[in-house]
């Protein structure tokens, strides 16, 4: 009883300014997204709108994904499950076949009397789920290189110089003075400021409006301007372009992702030249990003639409840059499971504008966040807790780990440390533990040493009592 009139009393303060009965929701996805952000720290990063979302909301510092891959990352996040050797393994997992019994959030949403509208990459496979949502899915069809004919020519040259490889993309990167509007993102934003404005003419049905950005997902294709941000004289290839001291191997990869694109070599290291190149493409694409984000954030204040919507932007997982010679994600290093979590409530009494939340946050905890936001009762299989306490209290209790998982490995974050175990047949082939404090660059795997013997003991059992079954 007192749970159902807290809840009630939360969507009636969000909703205030409109006075529906429920928040609208603005769920942002971002392919790719690592914490490469000016609000994240990185102020040679040109992304003034998601400043503008911190500057209003929370911005949470330590956010982690349950599995650094798109297909898994997502289908967890929107059913709140965790991952486990037998769910959610790949970028082809789906909710609906993982989990089929569950209620995704989008399902739930619309259960709810939401009027729910997925837009771009939300799910990785568009039929996942779709029922959930009020509309069938909708993806843009356009071209994402915009000079055709130099992919076709990096494709012949680099077939002529691998012959032996039969599939190749394009070209890793391509920097063209073209239009936003030409890319299949521009075109994304550009149905979802369609989709406000006829939410703008009916007030009183609220929305659920998830929109799945490609970039800054390989290959990094955007406007040359955004390219012009960046001076490339000065992007430098990270500290630790070289593999970690005694890390087992099965915690490395070799960047298959990276290689299936024209102008990489099939095996080997990137060169230094071709690594930078790749690294100001990543900076572009992420601005290129921010800029629709900004024509969103722009239509929802247009349409005075603002007040009353919730807006969650997050990345579905890291990315590699070159950290340790890897790139894309596939690994349980910090550079993997950390990505972006912002969330904005309008009307939610005691979040102060501008919050940063420093504790270990789970994706599997955004779904129950947003039905506290929203006033919706939590389906009873989410196994995530909600975030609202910590957005009016970034010092309430609360979780002391954050635990994923990639094919063999589980991995498990503290306030100080990250410990990785990687099995086969339920036998220990490898482990890893970095110290945060003393190495934040998680550079030297110090599992090995006797006097971090309990912690390692410690850890273990932490995950093994946390870790999806």
């Amino acid at each position: 009883m007192r749970c159902g009139l807290r809840l009630a009393l939360l969507a009636g303060l969000l909703a205030c300014s409109n006075g529906a009965g429920k928040p609208n929701v603005l769920f942002i996805a971002v392919d790719d997204l690592r914490p490469q952000l000016n609000a994240y720290g990185k102020d040679f990063m040109h992304t003034p709108n998601v400043d503008r979302l911190a500057g209003r909301g929370v911005l949470f510092e330590r956010a982690y994904c349950m599995v650094p891959t798109c297909g898994a990352s997502r289908a967890s996040l929107m059913s709140g499950i965790r991952p486990a050797p037998g769910r959610f393994i790949s970028y082809t997992s789906r909710a609906d076949r993982d989990v089929p019994k569950a209620t995704t959030l989008n399902t739930h949403f619309k259960q709810q009397g939401y009027t729910t509208i997925s837009l771009g990459k939300v799910f990785h496979n568009a039929a996942d789920n779709a029922h959930g949502w009020s509309k069938p899915p909708w993806r843009s069809t356009g071209p994402g290189y915009q000079d055709r004919e130099a992919e076709r020519a990096a494709i012949a040259a680099h077939k002529k110089r691998y012959p032996k490889r039969r599939r190749v993309r394009g070209g890793a990167f391509e920097a063209v003075d073209a239009p936003d509007a030409g890319y299949p993102d521009a075109e994304t934003a550009r149905v979802a400021i369609q989709h406000l404005e006829g939410f703008a003419r009916d007030r009183d049905q609220p929305f659920f409006l998830a929109v799945g950005f490609l970039k800054p997902h390989l290959p990094f294709v955007a406007p040359k301007k955004y390219w012009d941000l960046y001076d490339f004289d000065r992007v430098q290839l990270p500290d630790n372009y070289y593999a970690p001291k005694d890390a087992p191997a099965v915690a490395m990869h070799s960047s298959g992702e990276l290689r299936s694109y024209a102008g990489i070599p099939p095996q080997g290291p990137v060169d230094a030249l071709t690594a930078r190149k790749l690294i100001h493409g990543y900076y572009a694409c992420v601005s290129f990003i921010d800029a629709q984000l900004g024509r969103l954030i722009d239509a929802l204040e247009r349409l005075e639409l603002h007040d009353h919507t919730i807006i969650v932007l997050w990345g579905d997982h890291g990315w590699q840059l070159g950290e340790h010679l890897m790139w894309n994600k596939h690994s349980c290093f910090e550079t993997s499971m950390h990505a972006p979590l912002l969330i904005t409530a309008p009307g939610l009494r005691g979040v102060k504008p501008g919050t940063r939340v420093s504790a270990l946050v789970e994706f599997i905890d955004i779904y129950p966040g947003l039905c506290e936001l929203a006033g919706l009762p939590q389906p009873k299989h989410l196994e995530g807790r909600s975030l609202v306490p910590l957005m009016k209290d970034p010092g309430a209790p609360w979780k002391k780990h954050a635990v994923g998982r990639f094919k063999q490995g589980d991995t498990v974050r503290t306030d100080r440390y990250r410990y990785s175990e990687y099995r086969k047949n339920d036998q220990l082939i490898g482990h890893m533990l970095y110290d945060h404090e003393k190495d934040p660059g998680e550079n030297r795997n110090i599992s090995g040493s006797p006097e971090n013997q309990s912690l390692v003991q410690g850890l273990g059992k932490v995950l093994d009592r946390i870790k999806g079954r």
